[in-house]
């Protein structure tokens, strides 16, 4: 559902998988997403989209509940450029749960885990907490 509303639903995120505590989305290769039409690179916004939204989710798979919350930091570190045609898997875990804050971390891939295209580190913050 959530991956239907707002930039979500422009990018085309899809859900893969998830477990306890971590969240796999998609995007599929679309043209309309492309940021240098020269390489046919992918533009780094769907691509920061589509982390946020993973990790965000990983957080309410955590707490077990979709409750609010706002971005305080997602700082994104892009290792290469995304293959052109590929579609892009980004993976967050929430790995520390505070009343208030909570910790992510998380990496997109292309086909390959081991070879990543952006490693990202966020918090965070609860706004429904007392």
């Amino acid at each position: 559902m959530v991956t239907s509303l707002g930039h979500n639903a422009a990018i085309g995120a899809r859900y893969v998988a998830h477990g306890a505590d971590w969240m796999e989305l998609a995007i599929d290769y679309r043209e309309d997403l492309v940021g240098d039409t020269t390489t046919g690179v992918l533009a780094s916004g769907p691509i920061i989209t589509l982390m946020d939204m993973a990790t965000s989710m990983a957080i309410w798979v955590r707490r077990g509940a979709l409750a609010p919350q706002a971005t305080l930091d997602l700082r994104v570190d892009y290792l290469r450029a995304a293959t052109p045609g590929r579609s892009v898997v980004g993976r967050g875990e929430c790995y520390r749960l505070t009343r208030r804050v909570a910790f992510v971390r998380g990496m997109a891939h292309d086909g390959d885990p081991d070879d990543p295209i952006a490693h990202v580190a966020g918090t965070f913050m609860m706004t429904d907490a007392a």
